[in-house]
This record gives C-alpha cells, sequence and structure tokens, in this order.
C-alpha cells in the first residue's frame, strides 16, 4: 500500500530545547505509534506529534492518544504512599495520610505476613490489569507465586478478553488475537465486525475499513445500534443484545446450504464437520430472525457477500465476547473462517478488537489463574517444571490454580481471602454487580493498591502506593495483532513514584523471598528473564529483542530464536496448534442471554464505551478535554421506547434491574433497538452502569454478561432530586 494514498509527511521541527521520544500511545490495543515531545531543561512531558511511520496506524491518532500525555504531569498524580489511619472512611477519599516509602512497606509486610501466619498462604490474593508492560505483567504473575506463595491471582483481562482466549484455543489450540497483521486489512475482499463499535473503539482502523469499500470490498457488521460504523455497513445485522450465538450458526447454516464450504480445507486441516453442521441445521433465517430480531434477507444477503468473498476478515470485540456464553460465540464466528478456508494466508482470517493496551500480551505471561509465562498451564507437570528452573523454585512450591476475577470477590466475601494486592486495575467501576464488589473490598482485613491516581478501587485501601505512569517507564507490550513493540521512557519519575517492578522486587526482598528478585534491577533485567521464562511455550518471545523489535518496527510471535523474524501470518502451513495439527470446528446448540426480558423489567441493558474515554475512566476522566466532551453517562432510549414511557431528551430518569439503580439523562437517538437502551461504563461511584450489570459467567471464560441483562426505566419526578 503506498503511504501516501493516506497521509502526507510532514517534516518534524523541534524547538532547539525539545527532544522527541518514540514510543506507543497508553490506551487501546492498536497502540498506536506517538512521538512524546519533552522540554530537555525541565524533564518535562509538553506535547505529542503522531509517527507517520508506523506501520499500523500511519500516523493516526484519536482524542485520547493526542492527549494521554496529559496524565503524566497531571495535578491529581499520587507523589508518595498513603496509608489510612481512618478504618471508618473506607471507600472514600478520607481518611489518608502522607507516608514514607519504608513506613509503607514496613506496614505492608507486617500485615500480609500476620494473615499468611493465621490463616494461610492463600489468605493474600492479587489482583491485576493489562495497562502495563510485559514485563510487568510478567513480574507480577511471579510475585504472587513466588514471593507471596498464594494461588490466588487473577487480572482486569477477565472482564475484557477471556473469552477471545477460550475461544481461539478450543478451535485454534492456541490464543492470538489476530491470525494475521493489520496491514493486511484494507486488502481484503469483505470485513464481518461483530459486536465491535470500532469507529469510537478503535477509530484509528477506519482507514482501512473505508478503503475496503473503497475498492469495491463489503462491510458487514452485526450490532444492536446503528454505531457509525453500522451506518456505513452493506448489511447492518441489527441483532438483540445477547443473541450472537443463533446469528453465527445461522451464518454457518447458510454457508453450508449455499456450497460455500471449502470441503478440501475441511477435509484435511479440521475436525468437527458433522457434528457441527447438524447443530446449525435448525438456524434457518426465520428461525434465527426470531431468537434475533433480524429480517431473513439481512441474514441470507450477510452469507452470500461472505461466502462468494475470495477474501475475507471476521472481527468482533466485547460485544459478543462479554457475554455468559462468549468463548461460544467467539468459537462460532470462527468456525466462518474455517468452513470456508479462508484463513492461514494472507489477506483472510479472523482477529478480535483488544481493549486493553497490552490485552494480549498481559493474559500470556502468567496473571491469569491458571496459566504461566509463555501461555504454560499451570495444571501441566512439564509447564511448571520449564517455569521453575528459570524461577528457581520446585515443582512442589508452586501454588496451585485459583479462580476467576469475580470469584476472588466471592472468596472475599466468605473470608477464604482475606487480604488484596489490587495494581493497574479498578474493579470498583469494571467489575459487574457493584454493590456486591464494593462490599467485598470493604470486608477486606487488609488490602494495598499501586496506582497513579486515587481510583475508587485505591478509596478502599488501607495503603496506597503511587506508581509511575507509562511514559515514564520502558519495556514491550504486545498490540491487537500479536506484534510485540517497545514503549520508551520519556521523562522520569514524578514525585517519589515507582514503577510496579521495583515495587514486586523491593517487597520481595522485604517479605523474605529476595533470592529470586534481587537480580532485576533494571527493567531490561526483567525483559531478558521474562524472554528466558516464555522459551519454549506457545507464546514465545524469547526472539523478540528490544533490539529487533526497534529494527523491524515490531515482532509477531511465536519468534523463538535471535534468527526468527517473528510470525505475522499464523497457520500459513494449515497446521494448527492442537496436537493433530487440526482445527476444530465446535458444534455450539445457542443459549439465551441469562436474564430475558419480563414484565418487570421488559428492555435489554447494554454497555459499552465512548471515543473519549478509556475503561473504568480512571485516566481519561481527569483530562480537561475529555471530561468536556463526555462529562457524564447518559441512557440512549428510542424515540418510540421514551414517548411510550413518557420521557424527554434530556430528563434524568431512573434506571434499575435486579442488581441496583442508578440515575441517568435520557439520549433519545433512532440508532438504537426499540427494546434495548445503552449506558457507557467509564464513571465511577453512583454514575456507574456496573451497579446495574449481572454476575452471569461463562463457564469456560469465567467471563461475566456485561452485554446483557433485563432492565427497566422509571419517569422519576424526583429524580433529579435524588441523583447523587
Amino acid at each position: 500500500m503506498p503511504k501516501d494514498k493516506f497521509f502526507k509527511v510532514i517534516e518534524n521541527k523541534t524547538h532547539p530545547n525539545e527532544k522527541l521520544v518514540p514510543t506507543h500511545c497508553s490506551y487501546c490495543g492498536m497502540q498506536c505509534g506517538m512521538n512524546l515531545r519533552v522540554d530537555t531543561a525541565s524533564n518535562k512531558i509538553i506535547g505529542v506529534e503522531p509517527r507517520y511511520e508506523w506501520p499500523v496506524t500511519l500516523g493516526k491518532m484519536c482524542p485520547k492518544g493526542v492527549t494521554a500525555y496529559q496524565q503524566t504531569n497531571h495535578p491529581d498524580r499520587l507523589l508518595r504512599p498513603l496509608i489510612r489511619d481512618d478504618a471508618s472512611k473506607k471507600g472514600t477519599k478520607e481518611g489518608f495520610r502522607e507516608a514514607s516509602w519504608e513506613e509503607a512497606y514496613e506496614l505492608i509486610v507486617r500485615k500480609f505476613k500476620e494473615l499468611q501466619m493465621s490463616y494461610g498462604k492463600d489468605s493474600l490474593s492479587v489482583f491485576s490489569g493489562v495497562s502495563m508492560t510485559n514485563e510487568k505483567c510478567y513480574l507480577t504473575g511471579k510475585f504472587a507465586r513466588v514471593a507471596l506463595q498464594t494461588r490466588y491471582i487473577d487480572y482486569n483481562g477477565r472482564f475484557c478478553m477471556s473469552s477471545a482466549a477460550a475461544g481461539f484455543l478450543r478451535s485454534f489450540g492456541v490464543d492470538r488475537g489476530s491470525t494475521l497483521p493489520w496491514t493486511d486489512l484494507h486488502e481484503t475482499d469483505c470485513l464481518f465486525i461483530a459486536g465491535s463499535n470500532t469507529a469510537e473503539c478503535h477509530p484509528t482502523s477506519m482507514f482501512r475499513v473505508w478503503e475496503v469499500q473503497n475498492r469495491g470490498g463489503y462491510l458487514i457488521v452485526a450490532d444492536p445500534r446503528e454505531t457509525p460504523l453500522a451506518r456505513r455497513a452493506d448489511v447492518h445485522l441489527d441483532l438483540r443484545p445477547g443473541t450472537d450465538l443463533a446469528l453465527a450458526n445461522c451464518m454457518l447454516h447458510l454457508l453450508i446450504q449455499n456450497g460455500y464450504v471449502d470441503e478440501a480445507f475441511v477435509n484435511e486441516h479440521t475436525n468437527g464437520f458433522a457434528e457441527m453442521a447438524e447443530v446449525v441445521k435448525e438456524f434457518t433465517p426465520e428461525y434465527t430472525s426470531e431468537i434475533t430480531g433480524v429480517a431473513p434477507e439481512k441474514l441470507i444477503r450477510a452469507a452470500e457477500i461472505y461466502g462468494k468473498a475470495p477474501e475475507a476478515v471476521v472481527l468482533f470485540a466485547r460485544g459478543i465476547e462479554q457475554q455468559h456464553k462468549g468463548a461460544d460465540n467467539v468459537s462460532a464466528y470462527t468456525n466462518m473462517c474455517l468452513v470456508t478456508g479462508k484463513i492461514g494466508r494472507p489477506k483472510s482470517g479472523v482477529a478480535t478488537f483488544t481493549g486493553q493496551g497490552n490485552g494480549q500480551g498481559g493474559r500470556e505471561h502468567g496473571q491469569k489463574s491458571d496459566l504461566l509465562p509463555g501461555y504454560r498451564k499451570i495444571t501441566n507437570p512439564k509447564h511448571v517444571e520449564e517455569v521453575c528452573k528459570v524461577w528457581g523454585i520446585t515443582p512442589e512450591e508452586m501454588p496451585q490454580p485459583g479462580v476467576s476475577a469475580y470469584e476472588m470477590f466471592e472468596l472475599m466475601t466468605d473470608k477464604t481471602i482475606r487480604g488484596l494486592y489490587l495494581l493497574c486495575s479498578n474493579p470498583a467501576v469494571s467489575a459487574p454487580n457493584l454493590n456486591y464488589v464494593r462490599a467485598a473490598l470493604k470486608s477486606l482485613d487488609f488490602m494495598v493498591c499501586n496506582d497513579m491516581y486515587l481510583s475508587e478501587s485505591a478509596e478502599f485501601a488501607d495503603v496506597v502506593l503511587p506508581t509511575v505512569t507509562w511514559s515514564e517507564d520502558e519495556g514491550t507490550v504486545t498490540n491487537l495483532e500479536g506484534r510485540i513493540i517497545k514503549i520508551n521512557k520519556a521523562q522520569e519519575p514524578l514525585g517519589e513514584s515507582k514503577p510496579d517492578w521495583q515495587i514486586h522486587v523491593e517487597l520481595a526482598e522485604r517479605l523474605g523471598r529476595g533470592q529470586y528478585f534481587s537480580h532485576l534491577k533494571t527493567a531490561r533485567d526483567v525483559a531478558d528473564e521474562f524472554r528466558l521464562a516464555s522459551k519454549g511455550g506457545y507464546a514465545d518471545y524469547y526472539g523478540a529483542t528490544w533490539e529487533k523489535i526497534e529494527k523491524q518496527q515490531g515482532v509477531f510471535w511465536p519468534c523463538k530464536s535471535e534468527e526468527d523474524p517473528g510470525t505475522p501470518h499464523m497457520f500459513l502451513d494449515k497446521r494448527f496448534y492442537h496436537p493433530d495439527g487440526k482445527a476444530k470446528l465446535c458444534a455450539l446448540p445457542y443459549r439465551p442471554p441469562a436474564e430475558e426480558p419480563c414484565e418487570q423489567y421488559p428492555l435489554r441493558l447494554t454497555t459499552g464505551r465512548v471515543v473519549y474515554h478509556y475503561l473504568s475512566g480512571n485516566q481519561t476522566r481527569r483530562i480537561p478535554f475529555l471530561k468536556a466532551m463526555c462529562p457524564e453517562p447518559y441512557v440512549e432510549v428510542h424515540p418510540e421506547t421514551a414517548e411510550r414511557y413518557g420521557i424527554g431528551h434530556d430528563e434524568v430518569i431512573r434506571l434499575y434491574t435486579r442488581r441496583g439503580e442508578a440515575f441517568y439523562k435520557v439520549k433519545i437517538i433512532e440508532a438504537i433497538r426499540k427494546d434495548t437502551v445503552f449506558v457507557p461504563y467509564h464513571f465511577g461511584h453512583e454514575q456507574s452502569i456496573n451497579l446495574l450489570t449481572i454476575p452471569a459467567l461463562d463457564p469456560i471464560s469465567r467471563m461475566p454478561e456485561f452485554k446483557a441483562c433485563a432492565a427497566q426505566i422509571e419517569k422519576n419526578s424526583q429524580a433529579h432530586a435524588v441523583r447523587r
């Protein structure tokens, strides 16, 4: 693709006292290339400009990216450790005082040891996130299992990427979020995008999406809302929330019925076709329309377009994944690629839009309750032995698997877990059924939180440790393609803040486990051990040295040696990662949402993102421009639904489910189904929509069902008065 098709390079000019530090955005999985502008006199970041040479986004940036630098020197930054002196004020910003690092460490170590002496090693837990470098994610898993010696560790990707991971593992035997590089997307003939508001959540992908149509290709979108992406689609499959599995099964039914199956590929490279075909036989367009609400002719047209396309890519995001059958949804849409043979070659395949910056790498190297570095299984003795050799412990010392993120809150409630070390996550906003989760956090005997700001979750802590932003440290992350890239340090840490990896090392030393961590003096030291620990695993990063990453503009895993250039396209040899080398076509009977509408709760509630905010909003709600663009949440309601309830635009109404209530302004909009309401989830305290969401968990991925539950709205003349 000629670069000048999409942009014109502008010569970079800097002031005499300014330097440019090449790096990547701190937010979503696109990891857009940027140069941070640093004033050399003050050693402060003062601005940003795009990196036009970065091959994934070619100089494109979104509103979050162009303001990301403002988080580093923000006045809300935590500069010294905080210790809570007034336990009665847990769950608020009150009751903290500043302390030295030594005082904070002494308190943490004493409390952790007391809890483990009284209640056992597993009385402590670690809850982490994936907006961290691979090195930090790796060391967090090692810290939990070697320094704390606890089985209870999980991470916020359980609320984000776990269904994609489970679906890919089942279908392919390996979990890499994209089977092809993003630079292929605009050259395909058809994009089938399900459950992704791409224009707002991954806007720097959109120039490639539009180029498919500009070249005469097709765009199919499955989404309950008429998003900006859906408005441009050749076919918009406007399904009811939570019914994706029926829609995907219908696509398979039609692909088989109309002769679009690549029989040679299916016979030679897959298992399970007959069982899958039997399950989807009943999903005729008419039957599927009854379940999904999508007109039969739309279903027929979508299958025809995808089936006839010489090359096609299926993409999806949280819309299909954040369901109690999210793993089934992923495998069902993946079946479309497999039955047509549109995988294992350029310009065709399957991919997920990664929500968090390191959503791919962060789930591969030991933060999940059952995984070890390199995507090894903690239940596999050989895998355990391989990691133990790197860590210097015996296999008998390796803790057993723990439980998933939401299930950890259940164990806090019953006092199995009594202490929590929380870092890089804000579950007091992002978890489902928040009244329950917040009560669980409040019930803890002791809680430590690493954060750069006093988040809603940090308000429940006994000790808060100030961490650096992404621009004050270095390391690698893995973007949504599976491309390992380098984050570079642009500014020295503000105040007394420290990187999480350094906090892990210093705490481990004080816990008496320093012999396993004291050799890690720099981020580069952690990177070298991390690469070694991943060597031989499915997610093998051993050959992805920092020098190679810089030279090649990123390295796709697996990369098994220093001579290996990496793997941009997966399965080119048509061999998958199951023992027999074949992919699995999954037979997946339809299951409805865990909570269907009823007379008392007749509406379907779904949640999602807006372009101006990221995850729980802990960072973006502090940036003046982003906050001005979207200062508060709202509820989208169709005009006919609003008329039925007698409510007007901007009127504050009560929205409630079986789990909680919240008060929101109404946004009357035609771009939503009449039976559905939508609320963005980036807001905290009593504005959080997760006060209402249901904790029904996927049996495989343990993903909660954020995208579908039964709800009701109420016209409330007192709403303005009672709204907090």
